[in-house]
C-alpha cells in the first residue's frame, strides 16, 4: 500500500535520498543510499539505525514498514540487545533527524498494531509529526480508504484481514 504512496514522493525529489530499510530497490532501480541492519547487498550499509553516524544530510529520508521492528522484534538480536524497548524508537527517529538538510522531510510508514510501544506513541503525541496519513483496509480484498487517526489507532495487525489493517503514512522535518 505504501509503495506507490513513497514512490510518487521520491519521482518528485532532485536531492539525495537516504532508505532505512531495504525495500524501495526490489521495486525500483533509483540513486539512493540504503541502511537496512540485515539485509546484505549492493549500496546498503549494514548498520543499527541508532548507531548510525553519516557525514552526509538528505533532502529526504524514507522508511517503508521498517521503524516498527526498531527495539521491538529485531531479529537476530545483538549480544547486549533488549526487545520491547519503546525509546529505541524515539532514539532511532532523533537520529534521523540529525541527517536532514534544513527543510528536508523524513517520511516514516507502519502498520498500526504490528508494534503496540509505537502505537502509543503516536497516541501520545510523543513522535512530532508534522503531517500525518492514515489508511484504512476495508476489505478482504485488500482495498483501502484514506481516515483518521483516530479511525485506526486501536485496530490489530491481522485482524480482520490478514496482516496490516491500517496505516500510518507520518511526516516529520528537520
Amino acid at each position: 500500500m505504501e509503495i506507490p504512496i513513497i514512490w510518487s514522493i521520491i519521482k518528485k525529489q532532485e536531492g539525495p535520498i537516504l532508505e532505512i530499510g531495504n525495500v524501495l530497490s526490489h521495486y525500483f532501480a533509483f540513486q539512493h543510499d540504503i541502511v537496512d541492519k540485515y539485509e546484505k547487498g549492493d549500496y546498503v550499509i549494514n548498520e543499527d539505525v541508532i548507531d548510525l553516524q553519516l557525514q552526509k544530510k538528505y533532502d529526504l529520508i524514507v522508511s517503508i514498514s521498517t521503524i516498527e521492528h526498531v527495539g521491538w522484534d529485531e531479529n537476530p538480536l545483538d549480544k547486549n540487545q533488549k526487545l520491547n524497548v519503546p525509546e529505541k524508537t524515539l532514539q532511532a527517529i532523533e537520529n534521523l533527524k540529525r541527517f536532514l538538510k534544513p527543510n528536508g522531510l523524513l517520511f516514516l510508514t507502519f502498520p498500526v498494531g504490528a508494534n503496540p510501544h509505537l502505537d502509543t506513541l503516536v497516541k501520545s503525541k510523543k513522535i512530532k509529526f508534522v503531517s500525518l496519513f492514515c489508511m484504512k483496509r476495508v476489505s478482504k480484498d485488500n482495498r483501502w480508504v484514506e481516515t483518521e487517526w483516530t479511525d485506526i489507532q486501536n485496530l490489530e495487525y491481522g485482524k480482520p484481514f490478514p496482516l496490516a489493517n491500517g496505516l500510518v503514512i507520518g511526516v516529520i522535518n528537520a
